[in-house]
């Protein structure tokens, strides 16, 4: 690669006159600044961002760490924050912990050595190693979906609690009693959050809760595919599922079809996220949309204006998310 030393060199100027045309720092003639310029094509010389950002204290690059980048949740989410941050002028470093909070904390220690100016944070789970890291760090950082026990910082979060209700309340509106619940790990706050509103519309609608009826599983595919298993194979079936998000609600539909359960004639099935691959399912997924775009766009919008003011006081913006009726549910046969 050239280097600006070359570029004086050829353009008849100093090092000191190459930067300032670069980074328009100092007026510079026409004529030097042209020679310049033509040198820097004709070389295809790339500026360091390395040595910019140790002048200005600046690198304009966030990095994000996330759980698991197999699930499209996550994909859409980062699409809004790409988005927003190129048009604010940053870059995004990404990482992918895989449910693993010493992985986690690992990662978090690089983007920090790559001098990050801020952080989008996924939390995989809390520990003692990531609260100390991020709780001595000043970096500027926003969290999504979930807090970390011990860290003061910017927090974007859906309402899971409503979408989870929202989600049982319209499965019993359409006269379902047996109503399980397929959820996401304990230890994730979005997870109970969604049971905690499924367990309210019950509660609301005079419904016994069956402990039988609600699985703990991992968000996957699999998880749901060997969560609806087992709930089908009982010999009190319910007539309906809430899975806690789209993965394991089309996991489950595979297994309600290779147990020869029509969907929705004999099981109805709603899902939680409204990814893209939701309307493609067969039968389509009745789910709850989350706004994951504006998710992210807000995200790298407020870690941005948190780099430019450290200050200002920390926000916490809860989003609303949607119903989205398809094919995959009906009211129960016995109805």
């Amino acid at each position: 690669m050239a280097t600006m030393k070359q570029v004086a060199e050829k353009a008849g100027v100093s090092t000191t006159t190459v930067s300032h045309v670069i980074n328009n720092t100092r007026v510079v003639s026409e004529d030097a600044r042209e020679r310049v310029l033509s040198v820097i094509q004709e070389l295809r010389y790339i500026p360091s961002a390395v040595a910019r950002s140790l002048k200005n204290d600046r690198t304009h690059t966030i990095g994000m760490m996330i759980p698991n980048n197999s699930n499209p949740y996550f994909a859409e989410v980062i699409q809004g924050i790409e988005d927003a941050s190129f048009k604010l002028g940053y870059n995004i470093i990404l990482c992918n912990s895989y449910d693993d909070p010493k992985k986690q904390a690992a990662y978090i220690r690089v983007l920090m050595e790559k001098r990050i100016d801020g952080l989008i944070l996924v939390s995989s789970g809390t520990d003692e190693d990531l609260t100390q890291l991020l709780a001595n760090e000043g970096i500027p950082k926003v969290l999504v979906d979930r807090e970390v026990t011990g860290v003061v910082a910017d927090l974007i979060e859906a309402d899971h609690v409503q979408g989870g209700y929202d989600a049982t309340r319209y499965l019993i509106d359409l006269g379902h009693k047996k109503i399980a619940c397929v959820a996401g790990p304990k230890t994730l706050l979005p997870s109970g959050g969604r049971v905690t509103g499924y367990l309210r519309a019950l509660q609301e609608a005079g419904i016994s809760f069956n402990p039988a009826y609600l699985i703990h599983s991992d968000f996957t595919s699999q998880g749901g595919f060997n969560s609806f298993q087992e709930l089908l194979s009982r010999d009190d079936r319910p007539t309906a599922i809430f899975a806690s998000n789209d993965l394991m609600a089309i996991g489950g539909i595979c297994a309600a079809n290779q147990a020869n359960v029509k969907i929705p004639q004999q099981l109805s099935v709603v899902g939680y996220d409204d990814i893209a691959l939701a309307s493609f399912s067969t039968p389509p997924l009745t789910t709850i949309s989350q706004p994951k775009h504006a998710i992210g766009q807000l995200t790298a919008q407020i870690l941005v204006d948190r780099i430019a003011n450290p200050e200002s006081p920390m926000r916490r913006e809860m989003l609303s998310s949607r119903l989205i009726t398809r094919q995959s549910t009906s009211p129960p046969a016995e109805a």
